[in-house]
């Protein structure tokens, strides 16, 4: 049997890539430890879930963060493009240089056929990366699953389930109470 070798990319090199035009916005790609990974499809209910719970955290969260929607985040070894991350204020809204994790208070993926993808890779990735707070909106099981206080391991220390008639704060904006029926639609 043949060895299949892997070339992993720094950030640096996938952002050239884009920058010479070798991967292009309508490639629905994201780099993820140090690999160039192909996303998966995004269907109906997921696309619906996402803009219900961006409307819901644009108008809870008003000037406390930007609501950054399926757009590149800037990490060691990697470039995700969570569905959502709630991200500090800038005058800028990053227009000079895209988020990295100190700039992240919260990121959400939805998942309803990426849900083992979203918690044995993303999960690991946004850990790793000291990022406090990641929430998957699980779409099989109508619950949100909430990830706190990530550990030098890779995992958070903390997980509760949200399900429906719940109400949910992020760490970063307790004010901001949300419906989980609201989510989940």
């Amino acid at each position: 049997m043949a060895t299949v070798t892997h070339h992993r990319f720094t950030v640096s090199e996938y952002e050239q890539m884009i920058g010479l035009g070798i991967l292009t916005e309508n490639e629905r790609v994201e780099l993820i430890r140090g690999e160039v990974v192909e996303k998966m499809v995004i269907g109906p209910l997921h696309s619906a879930t996402v803009k219900r719970i961006n409307r819901l955290l644009t108008t809870k969260l008003l000037d406390l963060a930007i609501v950054s929607v399926q757009d590149p985040i800037v990490l060691e070894d990697s470039e995700p493009e969570p569905d959502f991350a709630l991200l500090v204020p800038r005058d800028d809204f990053y227009s000079q240089a895209k988020p990295k994790s100190p700039d992240v208070r919260l990121v959400i993926e939805v998942a309803d056929t990426s849900l083992a993808y979203d918690r044995e890779i993303k999960l690991p990735l946004y850990a790793d990366a000291g990022i406090q707070e990641y929430w998957i909106i699980n779409l099989a099981e109508f619950k949100v699953e909430v990830y706190r206080q990530p550990s030098t391991s890779g995992s958070y220390t903390s997980r509760t389930d949200y399900c429906r008639g719940d109400f949910l704060s992020p760490v970063a904006f307790p004010e901001a109470s949300l419906a989980i029926d609201l989510m989940l639609g």
